[in-house]
C-alpha cells in the first residue's frame, strides 16, 4: 500500500545523528545517504518498500512539524520497542510516551512515543506479545 515516508527535518546533520541509531535500533537497513541533496533513506527487508526518507523540505522552505501527524515504526518485539525508544531519547529525541501497553488500541498493543529533534512525532510499536 505505501510507496514511502517522507519526514522533514530542518538540521540534517542534527537529524542524521537521531535517525541513524533508530533505525539500527529497529534493524532497519540504510538505502542511501546524501548530504549535498541533503537526504538519508531506510528500506524495508526484504523488498524495498515502504522506504523511509528523512530530509529537508524540497521547497527550500523551514521546516514545520504537523499537529496530528505521526510516523509509526514496526517492531518485532517489545525489547525492539525500548531499545528504540533509548536511541532516540538518547540522540536528541523528546518524550510522548514511554514504553508500554495501550490496550486501549487492542491486547497487544506495546509502544512507545516520541518526537525527533525537529518536532516530528514518531511511534515504535509492537503487536504481538513476548
Amino acid at each position: 500500500m505505501l510507496s514511502h515516508i517522507f519526514v522533514g527535518v530542518g538540521d540534517f546533520e542534527r537529524a542524521l545523528v537521531f535517525y541513524q541509531p533508530l533505525m539500527a535500533a529497529l534493524g532497519v537497513q540504510a538505502r542511501f545517504c546524501d548530504a549535498s541533496r541533503p537526504w538519508a533513506g531506510w528500506q524495508s527487508h526484504p523488498g524495498l518498500r515502504p522506504l523511509f526518507v528523512m530530509a529537508s523540505p524540497y521547497d527550500g522552505q523551514a521546516h514545520q512539524a504537523g499537529n496530528g501527524q505521526m510516523v509509526a515504526f514496526l517492531a518485532g518485539n517489545r525489547a525492539a520497542v525500548r531499545d528504540a525508544y533509548a536511541a532516540a531519547l538518547a540522540h536528541g529525541g523528546t518524550c510522548e510516551g514511554a514504553p508500554g501497553m495501550r490496550p486501549e488500541y487492542h491486547e497487544h498493543y506495546y509502544g512507545a512515543y516520541f518526537r525527533d529533534p525537529d518536532g516530528n512525532k514518531l511511534c515504535v510499536a509492537c503487536h504481538w506479545p513476548d
